[in-house]
């Protein structure tokens, strides 16, 4: 695998990239910052070339995280995950990881609080499914359970069930209820508080919906 630097060539497609060469043949790419120590007719040995594709591993993956997390925050299994599956080993990986913990880029209860802040402003949940997604992030169990402490299900249930009901407006109350119980399960919330919140919408609509009585006689 040793060899002499033949060439060192800017890449077309990436002009952050520089093509390596050795003994006349491709041999790796670099980042250009790594490439500026380098000089044709220099001599590596195998572990300097080793040194520089793990130190060029770290580079992509680096870049490939930062990608990810512009998209949105991401849990740090997350982004474990996606780097496997673009096939970079897990040193590299734990050292991507552990740098933007550094850096602050990957914190899984700031996640975790996102998650669940973004979830009861657009699509309230119940602590069960909210528990559940958390996990499926690979968040661990204490921090859930932080992040779940301050959380009130009858409110996010309350919530939920107000964005939906005015689809709802011309059932009777048993298919309301039935609809509404069914709803409220989906999105996660114990059965005790299905109950009650349906019972509590249910009665709002009939106050709101009920005329009043303009032609009632008050006697004393």
């Amino acid at each position: 695998m040793a060899g002499r630097i033949t060439a060192l060539e800017v890449q077309k497609k990436n002009k952050q990239r520089v093509s390596v060469y050795l003994d006349g043949e491709f041999a790796f790419g670099l980042p250009l910052t790594e490439a500026l120590h380098l000089h044709t007719g220099q001599w590596l040995e195998d572990e300097e070339i080793a040194r520089l594709k793990a130190r060029d591993a770290y580079h992509r993956a680096m870049e490939a995280a930062t990608r990810l997390l512009a998209a949105r925050p991401r849990s740090t299994a997350e982004v474990r995950d996606r780097l496997r599956r673009r096939g970079f080993d897990e040193n590299t990986i734990t050292q991507v990881v552990e740098r933007l913990q550094e850096l602050g880029y990957l914190d899984d209860e700031a996640f975790a609080r996102f998650w669940v802040e973004n979830r009861e402003r657009f699509r309230p949940r119940g602590l069960h499914a909210l528990r559940y997604e958390l996990y499926q992030k690979g968040i661990a169990p204490e921090i859930v359970d932080r992040v779940l402490a301050d959380i009130d299900p009858t409110a996010s249930a309350r919530a939920a069930l107000r964005a939906r009901v005015h689809a709802w407006r011309h059932l009777d109350e048993r298919t309301f209820r039935k609809r509404a119980t069914q709803f409220l399960a989906r999105r996660g919330f114990a059965y005790d508080i299905i109950q009650d919140v349906v019972t509590e919408i249910w009665l709002e609509r009939a106050a709101e919906a009920e005329p009043p009585d303009e032609g009632a006689i008050v006697t004393e």
